[in-house]
Formats: structure tokens, C-alpha cells, sequence
């Protein structure tokens, strides 16, 4: 496994990473919900340090850390269960210096993932970033 810094020529796979890896664990998402926020993926590209995690020459997953916070992880569902998750986050740390990420609580395998990691949560909010109604858990490396 390879993590190297995401190129703007990449976005477009990352996009469909990103959508294979929701439809695989955000069941509470209904589909109009997944193609609204599939538009803002792009523009979140822009505000992060982006990195890829490449398994057999072939882009697995991405990290997206802004600060100390992890903005973004999404791996590929073909991916999932062979460390790269692991991988990408113990790279933000050691690298990015990354300590807080923020994760929809209904996406209880994330959650569960993080905390495995060490993290836990300091603070709920009841509505997304967009005034969703999809909590967020923040949380932190303690």
C-alpha cells in the first residue's frame, strides 16, 4: 500500500470512491440525499491536504485533513478490512499531526473504527454541516 498526495487529475476517481464507499456504509442516506451532497465532494477537495492510498496500482481510498482534524476518509468498499483505513488515519496522525475527526453517528462501523483507534467523542451535534438531519459525533485522540 502507497499514500501519495492526491493530484486535481485524480478528483474524478476520487469522487466515484467516495460514492461507492457511501452507498457501502451510509445505509441511512436515501438516494437524493447521496446526489445532493456528491456535487459539494469537489469543492471539499479544495479546502483539505488530500491524500490517496494507492493498493496494486490502483487508487483504494483517500484522506482529506485540514489542521489537526481529519476531514475526509473514504476507502473503496473493495478495500475495506485490509488496513488501508488504519493506514490513512495513522498517517494523518504521525504526518498531518492529526487528533480530532468528525463522523455521521448513524455510520456506526466509522465510529466503532475511530474509537478502536483511540478517539473518543467530546461533542454531538444534531444536524450535518449543511442543517441536515444527520448527527455528528466529534471526536477526539485522547
Amino acid at each position: 500500500m502507497k499514500i501519495s498526495i492526491a493530484a486535481e487529475a485524480d478528483h474524478e476517481e476520487l469522487v466515484a470512491i467516495w460514492e461507492a464507499s457511501i452507498r457501502a456504509t451510509h445505509s441511512f442516506l436515501p438516494e437524493e440525499e447521496i446526489l445532493y451532497f456528491k456535487p459539494f465532494v469537489r469543492q471539499y477537495f479544495d479546502a483539505v491536504d488530500l491524500y490517496l492510498i494507492s493498493l496494486d496500482d490502483r487508487i483504494s481510498g483517500f484522506l482529506g485533513v485540514s489542521g489537526q482534524e481529519v476531514q475526509m476518509l473514504f476507502l473503496h468498499p473493495d478495500a475495506r478490512g485490509k488496513g488501508a483505513g488504519r493506514l490513512l488515519m495513522e498517517f494523518a496522525i504521525n504526518n498531518c499531526g492529526a487528533t480530532k475527526v468528525e463522523v455521521n453517528e448513524q455510520n456506526e462501523q466509522a465510529v466503532g473504527f475511530y474509537k478502536h483507534l483511540g478517539f473518543k467523542i467530546f461533542d454531538r451535534s444534531d444536524l450535518d454541516y449543511l442543517g441536515k438531519p444527520y448527527p455528528i459525533l466529534s471526536m477526539e485522540l485522547i
